[in-house]
């Protein structure tokens, strides 16, 4: 019977994966994204999976936490919660925006929560015979769909002999629409978002105004995480308010925020500025925000998640999802969530696009019309590659980063960058 099925063994396995010349507020994406494929495993043979952050921190937590699983019912979400929260205690210290939230060891109690939920999700949908999504509530759509996400880049990597990607530079108003040309022509995306913060305003606003010229009615975002000024992002307000969906970031604080909404008439996004309950509580009172990106990796889980949407539809905001580099087990878990919101009123980000290798069976996630069909078969759909995860394993070991860095990496094409934020006022 299921109630007598436990968990036996948890298996966390670090990979790496080739990453682009990425530029962002931060600095520049190493050569090796890190993650971490986390299997559960049951008394009756079962292995229910999951994706993850894996930079070294990360990794000694879910290892601190790993015993906690053994011998629950992959049922007992509330359980492992219970016990991750008792065992991960929270770390003081959080400021009130991080450029990567999920990064900052606040959340490493509902990051490793969200880790073991999508897992045992997975397990539950195994057992019963159902996807998911049906154990979040059912589909209130068969496909989800993902946004176009743009970055300035470099053509390739410095240091060793990286090869170049096959997006090339991606610098001047003309190489960003190619971009998004070739990024639309290969997965059909009916919107676009822009990674800004980069380059003085006046060139990201450029950029924009050749994205709206060469795409005209196709949604267009921008989103200078937090690197631009509130005097800066009010001065860029008026050239932005009649081509962009939405507002994203442009400068820190939930007050800077507030203020800026006073000055654009577009709807104003984060993941930075609220990414906690009481974030949420304040923003909605200083009216900081319309729409909120969630995360399922840093707020806890797919049915956090879904309490989230439920928060954003009682105060009226708008919904969308974050990403950050990432591979199959991570996107189809975000899809069944996703398909399960009906208050899901933008289509999420990904940067899947980005990534050239996989670790599921049957290799890269298709989309259709920039969209990810939601599965019908048990669990998550995806089942791990067991070459493909050696393969990456392997890679962890031999390329030496074990957590991203992405202002030293930068300091290796510009010894000078600082990494100040918000870095043009």
């Amino acid at each position: 019977m299921a109630r007598d099925i436990t968990i036996t063994h948890v298996r966390i396995t670090p990979i790496a994966f080739r990453d682009g010349p990425l530029l962002n507020a931060a600095g520049i994406h190493e050569p090796w994204a890190l993650r971490a494929i986390v299997e559960i495993e049951t008394s009756d043979g079962r292995v229910g999976i999951s994706e993850t952050y894996g930079d070294e921190p990360m990794l000694k937590v879910l290892e601190q936490a790993r015993p906690l699983l053994i011998g629950l019912s992959p049922f007992a979400l509330n359980t492992m919660e219970e016990r991750v929260r008792a065992t991960i205690t929270a770390v003081p210290g959080a400021v009130e925006f991080e450029l990567a939230p999920g990064s900052h060891a606040a959340k490493n109690a509902p990051k490793v929560i969200s880790t073991f939920e999508v897992g045992m999700l997975d397990l539950q949908g195994q057992i019963v015979g159902a996807p998911v999504v049906d154990l979040l509530g059912g589909a209130v759509r068969s496909s989800v769909p993902y946004s176009a996400y743009l970055f300035f880049k470099y053509a390739e990597h410095v240091g060793k002999p990286y090869a170049p990607d096959a997006w090339g530079e991606g610098i001047s108003p003309a190489q960003i629409v190619a971009q998004a040309q070739r990024m639309i022509d290969l997965y059909g995306f009916q919107s676009i978002k822009l990674k800004g913060g980069v380059f003085e305003p006046g060139h990201e606003v450029a950029c924009m105004q050749a994205l709206a010229k060469a795409f005209p009615g196709l949604p267009l975002r921008l989103d200078p995480n937090a690197n631009w000024s509130l005097a800066a992002s009010i001065a860029a307000a008026p050239a932005l308010d009649e081509i962009l969906e939405y507002y994203e970031d442009p400068t820190p604080g939930l007050e800077g925020m507030a203020e800026l909404a006073k000055h654009t008439k577009l709807p104003l996004a984060t993941n930075m500025v609220i990414t906690t309950m009481e974030d949420f509580r304040k923003g909605c009172e200083m009216g900081s925000v319309k729409v909120l990106l969630s995360d399922h990796h840093y707020w806890g889980g797919l049915r956090a998640t879904q309490t989230l949407a439920r928060m954003c539809r009682l105060w009226g905001l708008g919904m969308s999802m974050h990403s950050n580099s990432h591979l199959g087990i991570s996107l189809m878990a975000m899809t069944h969530v996703a398909a399960s919101v009906p208050n899901l009123t933008y289509a999420c980000d990904t940067h899947y696009p980005w990534q050239e290798e996989e670790v599921v069976k049957g290799g890269r996630i298709r989309f259709e019309q920039g969209s990810v069909v939601v599965p019908t078969t048990p669990g998550l759909g995806v089942e791990l590659d067991r070459d493909a995860l050696a393969t990456l394993h392997a890679q962890y070991l031999e390329c030496g980063v074990r957590n991203r860095d992405d202002l030293k990496q930068m300091r290796r094409y510009d010894p000078t960058f600082t990494g100040k934020t918000p870095r043009f006022l």
